[in-house]
Parts: structure tokens; C-alpha cells; sequence
């Protein structure tokens, strides 16, 4: 909820009103120091006042969002204080506002920093200082890329850091008057932004992670139809990053944007109720819209709300109210539902970020996707979206997110996609995960770089045991090419064909002779490695059919054991599986414009069968689902 000057009591009553009405329990609310910090250096608190005794009112507990002034005083976020004298202000405000709304009992939670993320560095005084202060408290690495002259991406490491170090701040400002309200954070951005996000460090001082998730901002790596596979993604690597905190979405677009972000659109209602449903089937605790009523001036005035003009639902309301009362009446269920996971680990790092926003020239004449920064997220992406359209759950993980520290892999999945640095510390944690039974699936450049970009393919490539041979070089093929496999199946490839040297490494496809795909066996487990783009090529292809046929065959210790999942691959399709107790509960999405009939697999027959959900004519009939274009709907097998 956006809380203004110019807004009347009668208004903010009527907002907390259609909150209850619509279901909604909480919200939240940025606490502009703008609006209540006076000029004279007085406080005015009767705006923010308003609302929270409305809150109280309706019964909806509110989220505050701290929001100091910048340093030119106003509206917008910022993420680098820019003097002491500014952080002093910062704490004095913090002060203020804590003490004063900690009282109320509509108060749930403090949000320290609206997504945090940067980006880039700033030369602010307080900021060249603190980066100073970090190059002079960096311990000298055990490992120096054999002597290279290599990059030390000191810039992208401070930010990591950096982003903790300011958070915590402010975290601990606001404990210094209020310990018992929780504290909660959400990042955004996150397919651009992850690489400047540590959440394990996050999980030290936080209560519950959280993110911005707005499709026209943030979703760009995606086409509009694609959006509900993006809302599923991006909860994945929250889930991820949350580890054992509960996670929710912190803001989801409500509404139209007219003037502001990339790409104009106004969510329809099928939409709306998909992203709830992705977010859900992710785990989450709860989804937050941004906002319920436009606010009035400023950048974004008259956009993305979820009210209109004459403060009625719009039919996105109407369309969340529907979720939110399908989910409160099983809230038994679902209180207790859990990702039901497949064991399959879409890893990425974010030191291959590093290197290909680093690396990448960006005036390129010819445009190719693995030549593009995003290459190595879309292509991390191109995996998730493809098991996704065969209906199996996978995890989305940062590697060090990822537990190296069990005694047995088997069923076990890591998939490595143009992942082009591995650093040195990862390196004996993916030869313990297979020799102790895991299945590592590797494409494009993975591990071409070590962290510091120097090229580990040169002479003796340290993974070389692992992989089963290593590189002996990359050449350009265009856009589209083919590995065409032993078994007789063809994969579309994009730009990059590396060809191997096999060393312990059954060869399995040869171009004009050279070996260009190999499966190796190493202790327990098992490494396939095609050193070519086979992900990205089928996300540029926009098709994902032989992919999957692929991955049918290679990750089937862990697609074997997937309780429902589609019975084909089903383009368009999305399907997100919980378990609670002795239930499943499955959530399907038909993204495309057609009405579909789709066989479902279903792996031992259920003691019952049951639509908990739907929005149009969905219908279960034996193990075929009649879904319409746009539908969503969620079964509920029990056993």
C-alpha cells in the first residue's frame, strides 16, 4: 500500500477495507523519512498513524519499510550512503520511526532496505573509504590461477560484501529499539542481480528472504508468454537462497505501468493467477502485489495498482482473491505442503557472471544469445524451462547454496550449463559429489575459466579426471549446429563446438572425426559432457522437445522418481509439485492460447483424485487433463 500526503482518512480506510475483503493479511508499507521528518527538524507522524490504525482496524498485520532520505533529500531508494554525517542521519531517522510504530500491534516486520543491489559502485566518499577499509582486510588467496596475471574482481567481490555489511547496519539500527518485530528483505532484478547476492550471509540476520519479482522490470530475458516460467524461476533461486528461512514474494506487479519500467503491460488476470500459483508451488509463505492503490504523484503516479480509480477490485483483485480463498479454505494442506523435489540441481555461479560481463565485448556485430551478457543465465535457464515443460520440479542454486556435504549422491542430478568459471574451491566438491553416486551434466564453456578468468583448458586442465578428457579447442559454428549422438539422436547446438580429448571419457558423438560428446565414469557416479550450447540453442530455437528427450534418458535416476510429472513434453506447460503428509499436490499452468488435453504419469496409482483449484472448465478424467488456454489448476492426489 503506497501511503502519501494528499490522501484522506476515508481513503486509507477504504484500502485496509478492500484488503480484508479481498482476503489479503498483510501488507506493506514504505516509510518515507520524507514524509515525516519536517524541514524544521520536527516529526509529523499522522500520515503513517493513519494507516496502521486502519491496519488494526481491518485486521491486516503491515510490513515497514525503512526509507531514509538520500543525500538530496526525496523519494528514491539508494544503496550507498554517501558520508558519515549521512549514516548519522540515517540512525537518527531509523530511531524515530522505530520507536514510534514498534507499539502497534499491526506492526508484523521491518523491511531495512527496499532491494538491495547496486550494480555498479559509487564514488561517494563513504563508499571509496569503506572499499579502502575491505582491500586492506582481504586475506592473501591459496590459489593464484598458477601465477597468472589474472582479473581479482575486486570491484564485483566488495559489492557481495558490501550489500551484507549495509544491511546488517541497518538491521542492527533498528534492533537497537525494537528485538522482537522480524526482519525481512527482498532483493530484485534477480536473474541480472544474483551475482551480488551471498543469501547464506543473509540468513544470519534476517527472518525471511524475499524479493521483487515485476515482469515489464525484471523479466527481460523472457517473452511476455514465457513470464509465468520467470515467476517460477525466480522463486526457485529465492527458495534457494533462503535455505531453511521462509521465503515470499515481496512484490509482484499489480497493475499497468504507463511511463515507468521497460516494457509496458498490465497483467491480466489469467496472469495474475498463475504467478500466485508458481509462487506457491515454489514454497513460499505468501505473495505481496505492488501496490493496491496507485499512488498520486511522483514517478509511477496512476500505475500498478490493483484497485482502480474508484478504489474497486480490478479483475486482477478478483482473480487473487480467488487463490487467496482456495488456499485459506485447505490451509491445513498447505500450511504443511512442501516442495516436492526431484533431485535435479540447476547450478550457477556467480563468478561466470563476473567473467562474461567482464570479458564480453559489448560492441559484438553479429548477435548471438551465448555472446550476449545474460548468456550465462539463460542458459542455466534453458534447463529449468525445459524440465519444467515436461512437468519435473528442479533446483535453481548458486553452487555454494548447494550441499556438497552428504555421504551419498545417488539419484542425484547437477547440471552445469555454460557455466564458463568454475572457481578452484568447487572443483574437489563436484569429485566428491560423483564419486559418491551423482550424475553431473555439463554443456558449453563450463570451467573454461578458474575465478579469476585464466583459462584452466590450457595444457593440463585440472578437471580432466572428472570430465573424462579435456578441450583441445573452440570453434564458432554459427548460430545453429547439430551434436549428433551415437544413439541417433541430433541436438541443436549453438555458436561454440568444443571437441575433446578423451581421456578415461566414452565417446559418445563425433564431427569429421573429433570427439564432441563424452561419458565418464568416475567412483560411484557418472559425467556427461557435450562441450557445446545444447541448452541455449533449444531456448533460441524456442523449442525444447529433443532436449527433453535427452534428458529423459540421461537424468533418469532422478525423472524416474518424480511422482507426477507430464507423461510427454508439453510445450507451454508448467507444472509445480508439493507434497503434504501423504498428499501431492500439483499445480498446473497452461501458458499458451490453446486448450490442451495433456496424459499425465503418474507413478502408482492415488486413493483419490481431486481438483482442489481451477479458473475455467479444467477437468480430470482418468489420468488426462483437460485444461483451457490460460488455466491453471491444482490437483490433489492422496495416498
Amino acid at each position: 500500500m503506497f501511503i502519501e500526503p494528499g490522501q484522506t482518512p476515508q481513503e486509507i480506510d477504504t484500502w485496509f477495507k478492500r484488503l480484508q475483503e479481498s482476503g489479503m493479511t498483510v501488507t506493506r508499507v514504505r516509510m518515507f523519512e520524507y514524509y515525516m521528518h519536517k524541514p524544521d527538524g520536527s516529526w509529523d507522524y499522522t500520515l503513517f498513524d493513519m494507516a496502521f490504525k486502519a491496519a488494526e482496524k481491518y485486521h491486516i498485520k503491515v510490513y515497514a519499510n525503512i526509507f531514509p532520505n538520500n543525500v538530496n533529500g526525496g523519494l528514491e531508494k539508494f544503496h550507498f550512503p554517501s558520508t558519515t554525517k549521512h549514516l548519522d542521519d540515517i540512525s537518527n531517522y531509523i530511531k524515530h520511526c522505530v520507536e514510534h510504530f514498534k507499539g502497534y500491534k499491526s506492526l508484523y516486520g521491518w523491511v531495512p532496505m527496499n532491494e538491495p543491489g547496486a550494480g555498479v559502485l559509487t564514488t561517494e566518499p563513504l563508499t571509496v573509504a569503506k572499499f579502502n577499509e575491505w582491500k586492506q582486510q582481504q586475506p592473501k588467496e591459496t590459489y593464484n590461477s598458477q601465477g597468472y596475471n589474472s582479473y581479482k574482481f575486486e570491484e564485483e567481490r566488495f559489492l557481495v560484501d558490501y550489500d551484507i555489511w549495509w544491511l546488517q547496519w541497518i538491521t542492527n539500527e533498528i534492533k537497537r529499539s525494537d528485538s522482537r518485530h522480524l526482519i525481512h528483505v527482498n532483493n530484485h532484478d534477480i536473474f541480472r542481480n544474483v551475482a551480488e547476492y551471498r543469501f547464506p550471509e543473509w540468513r544470519k540476520f534476517i527472518n525471511s528472504l524475499g524479493g521483487s519479482a515485476h515482469a515489464s522490470w525484471h523479466f527481460g530475458y523472457f517473452s511476455p508468454e514465457r513470464y509465468a516460467f520467470a515467476m517460477s524461476a525466480n522463486s526457485e533461486i529465492l527458495r534457494s537462497g533462503a535455505g531453511e528461512l521462509p521465503w515470499l514474494m515481496t512484490e509482484i506487479q499489480g497493475g499497468n505501468n504507463t511511463y515507468s519500467s521497460k516494457y509496458p503491460m498490465c497483467p491480466t488476470a489469467d496472469e495474475v493467477t498463475q504467478w500466485l500459483w508458481a509462487i506457491q508451488g515454489s514454497g513460499s509463505k505468501g505473495s505481496i502485489f505492488w501496490c493496491l492503490n496507485p499512488r498520486g504523484s511522483n514517478t509511477e503516479a496512476g500505475e500498478w495498482a490493483m484497485l482502480d480509480f474508484l478504489n474497486e477490485p480490478s479483475d486482477r483483485l478478483k482473480a487473487a482473491s480467488k487463490v487467496i480463498h482456495s488456499i485459506q479454505k485447505d490451509s491445513v494442506l498447505f500450511q504443511k505442503a512442501i516442495v516436492a523435489e526431484s533431485g535435479i540441481n540447476i547450478l550457477y555461479t556467480r563468478e561466470s557472471m563476473w567473467v562474461e560481463d567482464k570479458l564480453l565485448n559489448k560492441e559484438s556485430k553479429i548477435f548471438y544469445e551465448g555472446r550476449t551478457v545474460g548468456g550465462v543465465m539463460k542458459s542455466a535457464l534453458s534447463y529449468f524451462e525445459a524440465l519444467t515443460e515436461l512437468g519435473v520440479q528442479s533446483n535453481l542454486k548458486e553452487i555454494d547454496e548447494f550441499d556438497f556435504n552428504k555421504i551419498n549422491y545417488s539419484g542425484a542430478t547437477i547440471i552445469l550449463a555454460h557455466q564458463v568459471s568454475i572457481p578452484s574451491k568447487n572443483w574437489p566438491q563436484l569429485e566428491g559429489f560423483v564419486s559418491k553416486g551423482g550424475k553431473l551434466i555439463i554443456d558449453g564453456l563450463t570451467a573454461y575459466y578458474d575465478e579469476h578468468a585464466h583459462c584452466i583448458m590450457i595444457g593440463g586442465f585440472p578437471l580432466k579426471n572428472l570430465f573424462g578428457g579435456q578441450v583441445r579447442e573452440f570453434k564458432v559454428r554459427g548460430n545453429m549446429f547439430s551434436i549428433n549422438l551415437n544413439d541417433g539422436l541430433s541436438l541443436p547446438a549453438h555458436l561454440w563446438q568444443g571437441t575433446i580429448q578423451p581421456n578415461t571419457g566414452k565417446v559418445l558423438a563425433n564431427n569429421n572425426g573429433e570427439p564432441v560428446a563424452v561419458k565418464n565414469t568416475f567412483g560411484k557416479g557418472e559425467v556427461l559432457w557435450i562441450p557445446s550450447l545444447v541448452g541455449l540453442a533449444s531456448r533460441v530455437q524456442g523449442n525444447y522437445s529433443t532436449l527433453c528427450k535427452w534428458l529423459l534418458k540421461e537424468a533418469n535416476g532422478s525423472i524416474q522418481t518424480v511422482p507426477v510429472r507430464f507423461k510427454e513434453y508439453q510445450p507451454g506447460m508448467l507444472m509445480k509439485l508439493m507434497r503434504s503428509g501423504t498428499s501431492y499436490i500439483a499445480i498446473v499452468c497452461n501458458t499458451t492460447k490453446l486448450n490442451k488435453s495433456v496424459p499425465l504419469l503418474i507413478s502408482k496409482p492415488a486413493k483419490s483424485k481431486n481438483i482442489l483449484y481451477k479458473n475455467k472448465n479444467g477437468l480430470l478424467r482418468e489420468n488426462i487433463l483437460s485444461i483451457n488456454a490460460g488455466e491453471t489448476v491444482v490437483l490433489k492426489l492422496d495416498y
